[in-house]
């Protein structure tokens, strides 16, 4: 997933780290200072939510996207009270790309159902 992640994202955003445990993602987001970050709601080691939710308590500035299998309206509704977009896997190469220019503008996307 992380190759594909970034082969699609590569030719508009330069991508700074690929990590697969959510705690990584938070140190590299700490020490790298991106605009986004992509995180999967199920990671290994500490969740996406659990990671999003530590980077906003760092003070943190960076924008939010989930890549997920998940539709269920409990995990959309956590991500999106927290500033967050949300892209569910099935629609990543429509929406991926949206989202993160979305949520550079300092807007939430949402994917459709």
């Amino acid at each position: 997933m992380l190759a594909e992640v970034s082969r699609l994202l590569r030719p508009e955003f330069e991508i700074v780290a690929a990590v697969s445990n959510g705690a990584w993602a938070v140190k590299c987001v700490i020490e790298m200072e991106p605009d986004a970050v992509v995180l999967d709601i199920h990671m290994p080691g500490l969740g996406g939510i659990e990671a999003a939710q530590t980077l906003k308590r760092s003070a943190s500035a960076v924008k939010v996207v989930f890549l997920t299998i998940e539709t269920d309206p409990e995990y959309i509704g956590m991500a999106t009270a927290m500033g967050a977009s949300y892209v569910v896997k099935s629609r990543i190469r429509s929406d991926l790309t949206v989202a993160l220019k979305e949520a550079l503008a300092g807007r939430v996307f949402v994917s459709s159902r």
